[in-house]
């Protein structure tokens, strides 16, 4: 019989993306073996998180600071938007560091049976923010390509470029990976490459 706190510490752990019970278990396992070394640096990590993490007032990312460090950077370029689902989103095109604009940050996608609409999205917010940058030029809609992400794609496409048409749109290529093997791709992924080929 396991005590109710070291059930709880498990419950909440395999709560965690990417883990499971079994995985929940060794981690509890592990940080409960190792008080001095992990337990003690990652609550005290996650307290400093739960206190001083907040989400940007301009582009919904999280930093310690609003607005955050992308959007307060004078270094950033000021002429090109990028809109993506979530903030693994826009942290993953910044590991890349291929993107040098600005974020903004959707917090989902349109979702009929979740009751996701364009207001749980901010659309409206999303659009009063770039008529409010005078010096951008193009919009990125970097969103996935599952159904729900082009659908939602579309649809803020359609939105931007009405209150917008002056603007360039412009969105993420799908296809074969770099290094990707033909024989290992999806059919889907196969027939996007294919339609969006260019020339050599």
């Amino acid at each position: 019989m396991q005590s109710p706190q070291l059930v709880h510490l498990i419950k909440l752990l395999s709560r965690l993306p990417g883990l499971g019970p079994r995985s929940g278990r060794r981690a509890a396992l592990h940080l409960i073996k190792n008080k001095e070394q992990a337990l003690s640096p990652l609550l005290s990590a996650l307290t400093q998180a739960a206190e001083s993490i907040v989400t940007c007032n301009q582009c919904k990312n999280l930093d310690t600071i609003s607005p955050c460090h992308i959007c307060s950077s004078p270094q950033r370029d000021q002429d090109t938007l990028c809109i993506v689902e979530d903030v693994s989103d826009l942290w993953a095109l910044e590991r890349s560091a291929s993107f040098k604009g600005q974020y903004h940050v959707l917090g989902g996608t349109l979702s009929a049976i979740g009751g996701v609409g364009p207001e749980e999205l901010g659309i409206g917010t999303l659009i009063a923010r770039v008529l409010m940058l005078s010096n951008l030029r193009e919009i990125v809609i970097a969103l996935s390509a599952t159904v729900e992400g082009q659908t939602t794609a579309h649809y803020v496409h359609r939105a931007l470029q009405e209150a917008c048409p002056h603007l360039a749109f412009s969105a993420l290529a799908h296809g074969i990976p770099l290094g990707g093997e033909l024989d290992y791709l999806d059919d889907g992924t196969l027939t996007t490459a294919l339609m969006a080929r260019r020339a050599l």
